[in-house]
């Protein structure tokens, strides 16, 4: 291949020369059914209809209808003590952690209804239950509420299948999830900023890029140092995030001096 000169903004790295530092973490109600009895008390059938056509036409009048009752996700396999959380239980807490308020109220990373997921973990024991061998099972949930720019972490008891306590912090940006990272490549590419690495692309593959998809992708949190762009100066209050970008099969493409604010939907040049 050929030696790619430096006239774009993105340059081709061979090898793993770029140190990366980023974190990929990928972080369902059911309606429940009816069974009916027989009621009639050994009443004849004519009397049976006469009742049923009679509380028809109440319905039809504005009566109140019976309302359904939401079921909680089910419980499915059960970790025990300090094991991993099981695939079951990490979708059950998601459930139960994101309630109808934070999901009409929140905003996830692609200006949509109901904050970003970030992370679910197993949470700690309380301090008076360290040595007792049936304390409750608890995880963390973490969302990320683009709207406000906060970090909400919640709480939740997989035993009772309660919010037992909602933590909210402005400022405190944690790993990226896979989804964050993925929108901001594909912020990236569509901004005028990343003619460069589309150039690179170019010259690398012989293909146009045109989606994240065609990159593997790796990121980390960028937050803004005293006495540098104004531009950048909201990051760390706004989520913000450095991309390192490589082809498929192929070279790193080194887009270091890109920084894109998740939180503006923009992209900024680093000097």
């Amino acid at each position: 291949m050929r030696t790619i000169v430096h006239r774009h903004l993105g340059k081709v790295v061979a090898g793993a020369a770029i140190a990366v530092a980023g974190t990929a973490v990928m972080v369902g109600v059911t309606l429940p059914g009816s069974a009916g009895a027989d009621d009639s008390g050994g009443r004849g059938a004519g009397e049976q209809a006469q009742q049923a056509a009679g509380q028809s036409q109440a319905q039809g009048q504005g009566a109140v209808q019976p309302g359904v009752v939401e079921q909680a996700p089910s419980q499915g396999d059960k970790g025990k003590g300090r094991d991993p959380l099981t695939d079951d239980e990490t979708e059950r807490v998601e459930d139960l952690a994101l309630d109808r308020q934070l999901l009409r109220a929140a905003e996830d990373v692609e200006g949509d209804k109901g904050p970003q997921r970030i992370t679910v973990d197993l949470a700690e024991p309380e301090v008076s239950e360290l040595d007792d061998p049936g304390a409750p099972r608890r995880a963390e949930v973490s969302f990320y509420d683009y709207k406000e720019d906060s970090l909400v972490t919640r709480t939740v008891n997989l035993d009772t299948g309660k919010v037992e306590a909602t933590d909210t912090q402005h400022g405190v940006q944690p790993p990226l999830s896979r989804d964050e990272t993925v929108e901001g490549a594909r912020l990236l590419i569509a901004d005028p900023l990343g003619a460069g690495l589309k150039a690179d692309y170019k010259d690398a593959t012989g293909k146009a890029l045109t989606t994240p998809d065609q990159l593997m992708l790796n990121s980390m949190v960028f937050r803004a140092s005293p006495g540098g762009s104004a531009a950048l100066a909201d990051c760390g209050e706004h989520r913000c995030l450095r991309l390192f970008v490589k082809v498929k099969n192929g070279p790193w493409i080194d887009s270091r001096d890109l920084v894109v604010d998740l939180s503006a939907r923009k992209v900024v040049r680093i000097g």
